[in-house]
């Protein structure tokens, strides 16, 4: 099979089921912070990571795909969009509970640092909260809460890559930064 198809020379592309969209459509903008997402969480699993963390990041890897099949096919009928059930969602909160609770409470915002993987977690939280945004537009354009699940998924998403950045940044030794608002002298 080759790579290139010319079929997106004049600024379409197909999604599933065969309607073709321009490629500037909401759905594609969706599918595209989905595979930026994606991208992201795969740089991180470059760094050396605890194995269950690698497990888990993979895991969300392939649901990634899943939740993108979905998104393609959302403007017509296809079976060959995968199954994304909620257990998926509860996946995602049992992670957090855990890795959660091995973390001290926070009692600010922190700065997105610390260690490389750890960086590169909140930059996968923050181009994951993008893509929600995304999604919360495409079903908004649709009027339809078809993927509703899918946008609960991609909630709890970012909330789990930043509580895994911070995991990671604790077992790298990296201290958080606490954000320090600058207050202008007598302003509210």
């Amino acid at each position: 099979m080759k790579i290139y198809t010319r079929t997106g020379d004049d600024g379409e592309t197909g999604l599933l089921g065969g309607r073709r969209v321009s490629k500037s459509h909401q759905v594609i903008e969706v599918c595209g912070s989905l595979d930026e997402t994606n991208s992201w969480i795969g740089l991180v699993r470059c760094e050396p990571l605890d194995d269950r963390i690698e497990e888990l990041l993979t895991r969300i890897q392939s649901r990634l795909f899943d939740l993108g099949s979905r998104v393609a096919a959302c403007l017509t009928e296809s079976s060959r969009a995968a199954d994304f059930p909620a257990a998926c969602v509860a996946d995602l909160e049992s992670a957090i509970d855990h890795w959660d609770s091995t973390l001290k409470p926070l009692e600010a915002f922190i700065l997105p640092s610390g260690s490389e993987a750890g960086s590169r977690l909140h930059m996968a939280r923050s181009v994951c909260r993008r893509t929600e945004r995304q999604l919360v537009s495409l079903m908004e354009m649709l009027d339809s809460q078809e993927l509703k699940l899918e946008m609960m998924y991609l909630n709890r998403l970012s909330d789990l890559l930043f509580v895994l950045a911070r995991s990671v940044n604790q077992m790298a030794g990296n201290q958080e930064t606490n954000w320090t608002a600058n207050r202008l002298k007598g302003s509210d």
